[in-house]
């Protein structure tokens, strides 16, 4: 047992000394966001915050699949696109103003997991403190000091942070696991038990506003009380919408609670910044589309009626992994015949695909961007009449919408000229009778922002320069609608990936075929895999 226990220390060591090299000089590709990226990240967000205040982020949880596995873990968005950084339990600090810890003037701290031979030999090996300040830039601390950290609040004015997430097990003794560190940041902050972001911003939205815009204040205090029940009981607010004269507003604004804590404008600056695409992303995004792109091509070549939705699904995937792309960047849909008519179907169950319309809702995760790149073709390589007249009205209302992506143009522009379209289209095949009844048939928006996340955030205002959006019409058409049964059970959704700028836009995934014509070319033609053919598994 004895020579066991030293063979394993040896082992420790060598494991130790091994990654030392790795951690500090880490071997990453190309096309991987460089340091310089993610510092002037930080820089453009510092620009945006008040005076004399401290921005706090969180990396994301760990999430439990069963018992004592875990789900591959995925860094939180903006904490990796302000650091590089991909491993949990870290906290990043940033100051409007450098400050003095530890004898030193630093404007960024940055808490990690510290090197833990015993962990790494089971789970791989972590970048460690060195590591990563060698990465990302940032003066860095191992995350079991982060307690001791001392917080200056009485010299702050603002105290932001992304609403903290309320799910967070407590699963192990580390005291310096997130669930930990939320819990020494509450402490640090003075944070009340039941702190409410929203009620909170909104408390500071009538102190700031409330006594110089008293109806345009009103007014979206109402608005919010319908969408969120819990805030029609707060006695602040309801004190200040009964405020009949200037004297009482006063006194209402007065007494709404007043706090340094702020959960929401950080989200809205991330919003912000992640909205517009450098260069760099662009080319990160362009892989990824690519690649998903290829991966539908593949999958009409391949596609017949005896496939399950689960080997498509698979083939789509086998792709993405051939050309890099580790991950999806969402939970892939792939739906035939009725199982196209749910938006978000992600069962992969039907066993054959038989003749039925099969959508395809794929996209591949390329160095932390994602893609999302919709195609629905028939499964037997031809599109009956019914099923082309509604896919060919999802088409036209897809080239609507693509004119309306102009710099300048409100966020819903493309959405409304695709409603227009549609509702136009399912009037004249009496599948609706009035154009009220079109949301039943198209019940979703037709755009989101694309990026590290597949609905990435943004202002979702008027459209910026180098913006990447999706625009994604479609029409599902349940069994039992009210409608002529030929029209059951089909469920086309067309969508691609579009680069917004100056100059116009751009469809990023233009490589997927997307008329009825292209499709059915492209399906006739032989795959790579028409030969894999593997043995019966009783």
């Amino acid at each position: 047992m004895a020579a066991f226990r030293l063979c394993v220390l040896i082992l420790l060591a060598a494991l130790t000394a091994a990654t030392a090299q790795v951690r500090t000089n880490p071997d990453k590709p190309s096309d991987t966001l460089d340091k310089t990226f993610h510092q002037q990240r930080r820089e453009q967000l510092r620009k945006q915050l008040p005076p004399r205040s401290v921005a706090v982020f969180f990396a994301s949880p760990v999430r439990n699949r069963a018992n004592d596995v875990d789900y591959y873990y995925h860094p939180d968005p903006d904490f990796y696109y302000l650091t590089g950084y991909k491993e949990p339990n870290a906290v990043l600090v940033l100051f409007s103003e450098p400050q003095s810890i530890d004898g030193k003037q630093t404007k960024e701290l940055l808490f990690v997991q510290p090197n833990d031979p015993q962990y790494e030999l089971w789970n791989g090996e972590r970048l460690g403190v060195e590591g990563a300040a060698s990465i990302t830039g940032i003066a860095t601390q191992p995350n079991t000091t982060f307690a001791a950290f001392k917080l200056d609040t009485a010299s702050l004015q603002h105290i932001l942070f992304k609403e903290l997430p309320h799910d967070v097990r407590d699963a192990t003794a580390d005291q310096a696991d997130l669930y930990s560190l939320l819990g020494q940041f509450r402490s640090k902050v003075k944070m009340p038990i039941g702190f409410d972001a929203q009620r909170n911003m909104l408390y500071n939205v009538v102190r700031e506003q409330g006594a110089s815009q008293p109806e345009e204040i009103k007014g979206y205090l109402s608005q919010m009380m319908q969408y969120y029940p819990a805030l029609r009981q707060d006695r602040y607010l309801n004190d200040y919408l009964q405020s009949a004269d200037a004297r009482s507003r006063v006194k209402a604004v007065a007494a709404t609670p007043k706090s340094k804590l702020d959960g929401h404008t950080l989200g809205q600056a991330m919003a912000g910044l992640r909205e517009v695409k450098t260069e760099q992303e662009l080319q990160l995004l362009r892989k990824a589309i690519s690649i998903s792109a290829q991966g539908q091509i593949e999958v009409m070549k391949a596609m017949h009626p005896k496939m399950s939705e689960m080997e498509l699904q698979g083939i789509h995937e086998f792709v993405h992994k051939k050309y890099g792309a580790q991950h999806v960047g969402y939970p892939s849909i792939v739906g035939a015949g009725k199982n196209a008519c749910v938006l978000h179907y992600i069962e992969s169950k039907k066993p054959t695909v038989d003749s039925d319309l099969v959508l395809m809702d794929v996209g591949a995760e390329y160095k932390g961007y994602t893609a999302d790149v919709t195609r629905t073709i028939p499964a037997n390589g031809k599109f009956t009449k019914e099923q082309k007249e509604i896919y060919e009205l999802v088409y036209k209302a897809q080239e609507a919408a693509f004119a309306a992506c102009k710099v300048g143009n409100n966020f819903q522009a493309p959405h409304r000229a695709a409603e227009e379209v549609i509702a136009n289209g399912l009037l004249k095949l009496g599948i609706i009778k009035d154009r009220s009844e079109v949301q039943r048939y198209f019940p979703h928006g037709t755009s989101h922002y694309l990026g590290l996340d597949v609905h990435d955030p943004g202002s979702y205002g008027a459209f910026k320069h180098n913006t990447v959006i999706t625009v994604e019409p479609g029409i599902y058409i349940p069994g039992g609608s009210p409608c002529d049964k030929k029209w059951w059970n089909i469920g086309v959704r067309i969508e691609d990936d579009i680069l917004i700028t100056d100059k116009g836009w751009e469809n990023l995934s233009k490589l997927a075929p997307r008329t009825v014509a292209d499709l059915e070319k492209t399906m006739a033609q032989p795959s790579g895999l028409d030969n894999f053919i593997l043995p019966e598994i009783d």
